[in-house]
């Protein structure tokens, strides 16, 4: 039968079935406790007998032996009748426990607490050992000279092991976690520096830098004030690192800094695997924010050069093909660089080697998504055909980009809203169900816009939640930028104040700065201002030019009649190019019509009321969702009975 010891708490022995065995009297117990503690050494009778009585009786020693008899009993209850202990042996002077490395509890905590394992590992090893004490060690016997170093050498190793389980948390990114764990630990053990040091270090990444200084502020009163000494280099340094938030105290950034330098010692400098690494750091870059994604945008070109150097295809066909980065705003950032990676793309594709499905889809949906707004036959075909080739293999990332083309090209008339609605619903499924979080937040985003162009904003609503959530989870922090601006439209179709509605768009521009996104936020204000009073019947605005950016075509005449000079108007408004197929191909023609309708121009007000019929249900420019110039059935209401008069 095993045999397991307990020391860590009420000393205790159970059987191998965990039942606890009853070890009759304390001095039982006593007797065993000496055994452990001498950790399989022989104890001499004449010792046991001293620890066991402070004046012993006559016959101690065949006392002790008497305990000794009754605890082989109970240890070993299937042991032949005068046959040797394997246990509690008997051994020149005196009596020795031969109990293995794991059959006793302290044993195995020590084990634990010295084990190297990664983080994880290490966390749930440690969190295990913690978890068998019962009370203190030898938790019977405080009082007793013989247990009073062990029992003090355990207690350390506890305090030792609650400190390597906060350090394993804090290395897992667990800092929250380790806050409470550390908070009791200082209370009840004050004198630990390096508790300090931890629970001031959880707080600082938790991102509470005023509670982290707080403690070493207090940790310093105690240090002081109660023992007279300043504390030391390693709190010291602490605070002045958090006080400057220097880098090193992020364990992410030292992981970062370790790899990156491991990577640049092993891996050959010319090596293609190089390329193919760079461009996963760039679309990781690309949804970090404002820098991140100028930074991505500036390199993206020279790493396909360089893999076209190197007259490879199929590599190259990878480094163009990786750069998935979600893309939900139809208007370009870089229209020049765009349009080279769509002729790098067509390059390889004509070069790339028969059955390479996924690479070729891949750069099919590159150039469905880099000719957005373009409205090209071309850029249609490969978006279908990337879609179709996707579907055709068990690749949910690759299905999720060639969507993202899909939608780019879902722009060819007006009144396409509940197909991009299809497009969002099955991005949103399809990326919860694959864990594909930045397509997700791009399915809830074109969700938001098309139930937008519906009027449909109670489910609007909960698409932007959804988005704001998973940009939360995920740092993306871009994310808010389209939420903002989707809750100024929202307050606009409302029917809320125009000082209101304006106001919210302020803010929402005011957010978007910085953004690294020109081909969003170029005009974009004064064309949502624009589109403001157009909504409300108010003329456009006459002051200084605001900076209508690529929008000016379509403002310019609205400007003009707005300043008395309608033949100038008329003159600006034959003009006017056609809208670009995108998110705001309803918005700008609904403009159109309404300088036709002021000037009389009757062959731009067939044109806008033939553009315009298919979205006679939706908002105009609601399915961008960031504006709106209300429904468009009243624009072909007023183009009706214009050209009925």
């Amino acid at each position: 039968m095993d045999v397991l010891f307990g020391v860590l708490g009420p000393v205790t022995a159970w059987d191998g079935s965990g039942n606890t065995i009853a070890l009759k009297g304390p001095r039982h117990r006593a007797v065993l406790a000496r055994l452990i503690i001498a950790r399989g050494r022989v104890v001499p009778v004449s010792l046991l007998v001293d620890g066991l009585w402070v004046d012993p009786p006559l016959d101690g020693v065949g006392a002790v032996r008497t305990f000794v008899a009754a605890l082989r009993r109970v240890l070993e209850p299937d042991r032949p009748p005068r046959t040797p202990s394997r246990l509690l042996v008997t051994e020149g002077p005196g009596y020795a426990l031969r109990a293995g490395p794991d059959e006793v509890d302290a044993w195995r905590f020590e084990q634990a607490v010295a084990a190297v394992h990664p983080p994880s590992e290490l966390l749930a090893t440690l969190d295990e050992a913690l978890g068998r004490w019962r009370g203190p060690a030898y938790a019977d016997f405080a009082d007793e000279p013989w247990a009073r170093g062990e029992r003090s050498r355990l207690a350390e190793l506890r305090l030792h092991a609650v400190e390597r389980r906060a350090e394993a948390r804090l290395a897992l990114g667990l800092a929250a976690e380790a806050v409470p764990d550390l908070d009791a630990h200082v209370a009840g053990h004050p004198w630990r520096e390096d508790a300090w040091r931890l629970l001031a270090l959880a707080l600082y990444r938790a991102g509470r830098q005023g509670d982290a200084l707080a403690v070493l502020r207090r940790a310093r009163g105690l240090l002081v004030e109660q023992l007279g000494v300043d504390p030391g280099p390693e709190l010291r340094r602490l605070e002045e690192d958090i006080l400057r938030q220097a880098d090193h105290l992020d364990a992410t950034s030292r992981l970062w800094a370790r790899a990156a330098e491991t990577y640049d010692r092993t891996v050959a400098t010319g090596a293609r695997s190089r390329l193919e690494s760079t461009v996963g750091i760039l679309r990781n870059l690309a949804v970090t924010g404002g820098g991140g994604l100028e930074a991505a945008r500036e390199q993206r070109m020279p790493a396909i050069v360089a893999a076209e150097e190197l007259g490879d295809a199929g590599l190259t066909a990878r480094v163009i093909g990786a750069y998935d980065v979600p893309a939900i705003w139809t208007r370009s950032d870089d229209p020049r660089q765009a349009a080279e990676v769509v002729a790098a793309a067509e390059r390889t594709l004509a070069a790339l080697p028969a059955g390479h499905a996924a690479a070729r889809a891949r750069l099919l949906a590159t150039i469905a998504v880099e000719s957005r707004g373009a409205g090209t036959r071309r850029a249609r075909e490969a978006a279908r055909e990337a879609e179709a080739i996707a579907r055709g293999l068990d690749d949910p990332a690759l299905l999720a980009f060639a969507l993202n083309g899909a939608f780019m090209q879902s722009f060819q008339r007006a009144g396409l809203a509940p197909r991009r609605d299809e497009i969002g619903a099955e991005l949103v499924e399809l990326s919860a169900r694959h864990e594909l979080a930045s397509h997700e937040v791009l399915g809830h985003l074109i969700r938001l816009q098309a139930r937008s162009a519906l009027a449909d904003f109670a489910r609007a609503d909960e698409h932007a939640a959804a988005a704001d959530r998973l940009a939360d989870r995920h740092e993306r922090p871009l994310v808010g930028v389209f939420t903002a601006w989707y809750r100024a439209l929202r307050l606009a179709a409302s029917g809320a104040r125009m000082a209101d509605a304006e106001a919210a768009y302020r803010d929402a521009a005011e957010r978007m700065q910085g953004s690294g996104m020109p081909g969003l936020t170029d005009g974009l204000l004064p064309f949502a201002l624009l589109c403001l009073r157009v909504q409300h019947r108010r003329p456009a605005q006459t002051g200084p030019d605001p900076g209508w950016g690529p929008y000016e075509p379509w403002a310019r005449p609205l400007v003009l009649l707005a300043r008395g000079r309608p033949g100038e108007a008329a003159a600006a408004l034959r003009d006017v190019p056609e809208p670009p197929r995108d998110l705001l191909f309803e918005a700008l023609w609904c403009l159109t019509a309404r300088a036709a309708v002021e000037v009389d121009d009757r062959a731009t007000m067939r044109r806008a009321h033939d553009a315009l019929a298919p979205a006679a249900a939706e908002l105009a420019g609601a399915g961008s969702g960031l504006l709106t110039l209300g429904p468009v059935s009243r624009y072909l209401d007023e183009l009706t009975a214009a050209l009925g008069s």
